[in-house]
Order: C-alpha cells, then sequence, then structure tokens
C-alpha cells in the first residue's frame, strides 16, 4: 500500500541545487532520480505520474517525498547502513599523500586509485579517489619544468626584465630566436560525420614531406610587431645575415637583443665591433622562456601552423608570411610583471607572466 503523498514545497535555493544536479552531467542516476522525484512532486504531479515518468515503482516515490518534506535536502542522502564501516582518519591521508611520493610499483608509469589501495592493503579504492578529489591530485595531468643551474641567474634575469619594465630611452628592445626545422606535411583533411550526428574537422594519419624551413624571428618589445625571415639552415652565417636585416629595419638606433645562449649566438664580437650600436643581452640558461619570442613561437604554431596541410615548402613559408602580416595588423606588446619569487630553486628574484590579445 502506498502512503499518501506528502505536499512538496521547494525554498528557491533547493530548487536551484535540484535543478543544477538534473542539468549535471557528473549526476549519478540514483541522485537524479531522487532530485527529479522531488521536483515534479512541488509541480503538483501525482505519486503514480512521477514513478512512471522517472521509472520507478510509486513506493519509492513516495519515500522520497516524504523524506524530503521532513528533512529537507538532507533527506535525500543515504542512510547509515548497518554494520561497521571503516573509518579513515588524517592518518590514512597521510600514509595516501606519502605513498604518492614514492614510484609506482614496477611497470607502471603513474599512480592510479586502484594501484594506491591495494599498497595500502586496508583502504577501499572509492575513499582513496574521494580523498584525491577533494585534494584536487589528478593522477593523470602531468607538468614539465627545467631548472636553471645557472650561478649568475639572479643578474642575467634582472638585466633582461629590466628591459621589459624599463627599457632604455630612445633604444629598441628586440627579442630574437630562431624556430627550427618547421615541416611542410601534406595531409588529407575533411569533416568527419559521427554516428550521432555531430561533424568535425579531421585529418588523416598518413602524411607526405615537402621539407623543412627555419624561420628567424624578432619581436619589438614595444610594439609586439615581428620581423621573420626564412632559412634553409641555422648556422651563424644566416643568424648574422638575419641580424644584418634587423639593423637594416632600425637605422641609426640603438638595440638592446635579448638572445638565449645558443652557441651560434654567442661568440659574435667580430660583428659586434662592427655594430656598435647594437648590445646583446643573454637570457640565463636552461631559462629561454625569458625571451618573449618563445611565447610568440607558441601563438604561431597553435594559430598558423598546427593541424595546417601544405602541398610545398613555398606554400608553407608563403602560409606563415601571410599569418605574420595579419599578426603585425593587430599587433599589442605582451604585459609582463615582475613579482617575487617563492621558488628556491629557481635561484630567481624575479617572476614573469605574459598576456597578449592572441
Amino acid at each position: 500500500m502506498i502512503p499518501e503523498a506528502r505536499e512538496v514545497h521547494l525554498s528557491r535555493k533547493d530548487r536551484k541545487v535540484l535543478e543544477a544536479c538534473c542539468r549535471s552531467p557528473m549526476t549519478i542516476q540514483r541522485d537524479l532520480k531522487r532530485a527529479r522525484i522531488v521536483l515534479l512532486a512541488a509541480a503538483g504531479r501525482s505519486t503514480r505520474s512521477i514513478a512512471k515518468e522517472v521509472g520507478v515503482q510509486p513506493r519509492i516515490v513516495s519515500l522520497w517525498r516524504h523524506r524530503y518534506a521532513d528533512h529537507g535536502l538532507e533527506g535525500l542522502q543515504d542512510k547509515p547502513r548497518p554494520g561497521k564501516q571503516p573509518i579513515y582518519t588524517k592518518a590514512t591521508d597521510k600514509r595516501i599523500l606519502k605513498l604518492l611520493d614514492k614510484p609506482p610499483p614496477e611497470g607502471f608509469a603513474r599512480w592510479t586509485g586502484p594501484l594506491l589501495a591495494g599498497a595500502l592493503g586496508d583502504v577501499d579504492v572509492q575513499y582513496v579517489w574521494r580523498f584525491l578529489r577533494s585534494h584536487k591530485i589528478d593522477l593523470a595531468a602531468r607538468k614539465s619544468w627545467c631548472e636553471s643551474n645557472d650561478p649568475n641567474f639572479t643578474a642575467k634575469a634582472a638585466d633582461v626584465v629590466g628591459l621589459y619594465v624599463a627599457p632604455p630611452e630612445k633604444a629598441i628592445v628586440l627579442c630574437v630566436d630562431e624556430k627550427p626545422s618547421i615541416q611542410a606535411l601534406e595531409r588529407a583533411q575533411g569533416y568527419l560525420k559521427l554516428p550521432n550526428g555531430r561533424a568535425l574537422t579531421g585529418q588523416s594519419h598518413d602524411y607526405k614531406r615537402h621539407g623543412t624551413t627555419t624561420l628567424f624571428a624578432a619581436l619589438e618589445v614595444a610594439t609586439g610587431k615581428i620581423i621573420a625571415t626564412h632559412s634553409k639552415r641555422r648556422r651563424r652565417v644566416e643568424f648574422l645575415d638575419f641580424m644584418n636585416s634587423v639593423t637594416t629595419a632600425f637605422p641609426n638606433r640603438k638595440l638592446h637583443v635579448i638572445l638565449d645562449n645558443l652557441n651560434t649566438h654567442k661568440k659574435n664580437e667580430h660583428w659586434l665591433k662592427a655594430h656598435p650600436n647594437v648590445q646583446f643581452h643573454f637570457t640565463p640558461t636552461s631559462a629561454s622562456w625569458l625571451n618573449q619570442v618563445e611565447v610568440w613561437f607558441s601563438i604561431l604554431q597553435g594559430q598558423s601552423l598546427s593541424g595546417a596541410s601544405f602541398t610545398s615548402l613555398k606554400q608553407l613559408q608563403e602560409h606563415i608570411d601571410a599569418y605574420i602580416k595579419a599578426y603585425n595588423d593587430k599587433a599589442e606588446p605582451f604585459v609582463w610583471t615582475k613579482k617575487r619569487s617563492v621558488n628556491a630553486a629557481s635561484k630567481a628574484a624575479v617572476s614573469l607572466s605574459s598576456d597578449s590579445g592572441y
């Protein structure tokens, strides 16, 4: 026998919570059905009609109507089950964290929830997953970093940062580097229609090579504009040829050029002596990320090169040139800020972040 239906009156706050629960793809079926039952009951629907729509027995609808009417949202949670439940304490959490600092079992690249639970021996895997989620620990995500061991890191970084935040008056600050071996790959491309009716762009896994180009680029810090040229190789002679074109673009101006520590960038005293208006500034060892043109190379890769197909090396070069022209039409300088570093391992007094319209 079905108990007499209880009236359900929803507060605005509870309604928002239940509606959000119904919309979320992360909601499990059990909680979704309970939320729908309460929402339909609040709309004045009968117990039997709700049961038919939700796909449960009428007694289940009656149960959750009563539970919500008596206890609100808390009543929609499961009551504690009989029997002894495992008790996990902060000591358990410390054991999980300690285990994460150790290498995973032999043959595995990383820890997983089941591997952690198995290694702990007395901790349920569901608790392990809850603990990881609550501490925002993602076992699959990976980030890489490179620490500089340059003993003069602070002085060199301060020199480069100083040019960004307080450039010398009437001087031009340029960030110069090369992006080598950009491949002209030809792939079949088109739209793929999925069984669910959606369409997405795709490309063939197979490709045909049409050669490579090396892109030399100089980013003007004050404007964000790019000067670039293509080359087959990236030897010292190509680098100095590019620098000659850069100096020609800024006649009779003092140039401060920021470079990384590539061997072709070093030991160019003869060229510098012939160009007394040019001064080279080198980023610390293993810290080429201080060079703003590296940011631009990432933008170029994401907006112009990734996923593109080229039938010839000439087409690739023309494609890059067209992108640079479009980029320069809307170019803006990167906004770099200086703040105290809390990472002692970096040996840096400053850290940098960049922001751009691209």
